[in-house]
C-alpha cells in the first residue's frame, strides 16, 4: 500500500500528539488523531486518560462540520464496542469523514479489525499499516498485554563499565550521573508499575517513586516479597498502597499489611519463591501494560532467567569497579558461550556522562 508524504506527515503528528499520554492512559493504548480536509488540518487530539474521550472524539469536537469529508489519522484503530465510552468508529461515521487511516489494527481481541470493518461498512475509505512499527512501539505494553497476556517488562540497572552495580560493602549510589538518573525516572514515569525485591528494600530502602521531573501519576509499586519479611519501617510503605507479591499464606505477616490498605497476591512455586511467570500473567490480568523493575542482581538473574524481562534498560558509568564489586546478574556459570543469553541492541546514546544501551532478549 502507498501511501503520500501528506499522509506521512500527518500520521507522524498523529503519533506525537499520542506520545502526550505516554504516562497518563495506562491501562487503555496511547493514541492520537489528526484530521485532514483539502490539506488543512481542521481537527486534532490525543487520549489523555482512561474513562475520558479517545483522541478521534478530541479531534471531531475540534473539527465540527469541517470533520465531513475529511480523512482520520490514527495511530490505532478506532475501536468499535462499547467500554467506559462509546464507539469512536460510530463517531466518525455519524461526522461523515470519509478516509480513515490507522497506524496499526487494535489487538484487543474485542476490536481487531471490527472498527475497520464497521466504518467500511458506512461507505468510509479504509488503510492501515502507516508508521506501523513506531505506533507499536509507542504501545508495546499494550500490545503485549493483548496478544500475550502479560506486560511488557522493562529492567532498568545502572552498573560501571565492568558491569558492577555496587561495591562489595553494598555501597552503590550514585554510580551515574544526575542526567542518567533523571533520564530513569522518566522511564518510570511512562510505566504502569515500578516492581522492585525485598533484597533491594532491604539494602537501599528505596521510595520506588518517580521525582526529578514532572509527573501527572505515580505508577503502582509491586514487591516481590516470597516470606513477607518487608520491614514496618520501610519507605516503600509509606503513602500510596502498593501490591507485594509472596509465597507466604501465614495470616500473621499478612495481617498488618492487609490493614493498612496494601495488597497481597500468592503465587508460590515449588520452591517456595514466587512463581515469577505466574505473576506476569496476573498483573496483566489486572491491566498493566509496562513494568518498570528495578532490583538486586539476585532477581534480575531470576526475570531473566525465567523469561519475564523483554527489554533492558542499562546505564553504565564511565569507571571500574573490579572483580569483587557486585554483578548485574545472578546466573549460572557456562561453558559455551553459545549459551550465553543473546541480546539485540535498540537504542545507544550517552546520557551526561554515562552510556545508555538498550537492548532486548532474543528470543
Amino acid at each position: 500500500m502507498t501511501f503520500s508524504a501528506t499522509d506521512h506527515a500527518a500520521m507522524a503528528r498523529a503519533l506525537a500528539l499520542a506520545r502526550r499520554g505516554l504516562e497518563s492512559t495506562s491501562p487503555n493504548p496511547r493514541v492520537g488523531c489528526v484530521l485532514l480536509r483539502d490539506g488543512r488540518t481542521v481537527g486534532e487530539g490525543w487520549h489523555q486518560r482512561a474513562g475520558e474521550p479517545h483522541a478521534e472524539i478530541h479531534a471531531l469536537q475540534q473539527a465540527g462540520a469541517d470533520a465531513r469529508g475529511a480523512t482520520a489519522y490514527v495511530t490505532l484503530e478506532p475501536c468499535s464496542h462499547f467500554g467506559r465510552t462509546p464507539p469512536c468508529a460510530d463517531a466518525l461515521i455519524e461526522a461523515g469523514v470519509s478516509r480513515v487511516v490507522a497506524a496499526m489494527e487494535d489487538p484487543n481481541p474485542l476490536v481487531a479489525g471490527r472498527g475497520m470493518a464497521r466504518l467500511r461498512a458506512a461507505g468510509i475509505v479504509t488503510e492501515h499499516g502507516l508508521l506501523d512499527t513506531e505506533a507499536r512501539e509507542l504501545n508495546i505494553g499494550f500490545v503485549s498485554r493483548m496478544t500475550r497476556g502479560r506486560p511488557w517488562l522493562r529492567l532498568k540497572a545502572a552498573a560501571t563499565l565492568d558491569g558492577k552495580t555496587a561495591l562489595n560493602n553494598g555501597v552503590s549510589q550514585w554510580i551515574t550521573g544526575a542526567e542518567a538518573r533523571r533520564d530513569g525516572h522518566r522511564w518510570r514515569a511512562r510505566a504502569c508499575a515500578i516492581l522492585t525485591g525485598i533484597g533491594t528494600v532491604r539494602e537501599d530502602d528505596p521510595q520506588l517513586t518517580v521525582r526529578d521531573i514532572v509527573c501527572e501519576r505515580q505508577p503502582q509499586r509491586i514487591l516481590i516479597d516470597a516470606r513477607l519479611e518487608v520491614p514496618a519501617a520501610a519507605r516503600i510503605l509509606q503513602g500510596a498502597p502498593i501490591l507485594i507479591a509472596t509465597a507466604c499464606e501465614e495470616h500473621a505477616r499478612m495481617a498488618p499489611l492487609l490493614e493498612s490498605g496494601h495488597q497481597i497476591i500468592v503465587l508460590p512455586d515449588t520452591n517456595g519463591k514466587v512463581a515469577l511467570p505466574a505473576l506476569m500473567r496476573e498483573l496483566g490480568r489486572l491491566g498493566f501494560n509496562e513494568i518498570h523493575a528495578e532490583a538486586g542482581l539476585k532477581l534480575n538473574g531470576s526475570l531473566l532467567r525465567e523469561g519475564c524481562v523483554d527489554e533492558l534498560l542499562l546505564y553504565f558509568a564511565p569507571m571500574l569497579a573490579g572483580d569483587t564489586a557486585q554483578g548485574l546478574f545472578n546466573l549460572p556459570a557456562l561453558t559455551r558461550l553459545d549459551d550465553a543469553t543473546q541480546l539485540d541492541v535498540t537504542d545507544m546514546r550517552t546520557i551526561g556522562r554515562d552510556l545508555r544501551v538498550i537492548a532486548r532478549p532474543r528470543r
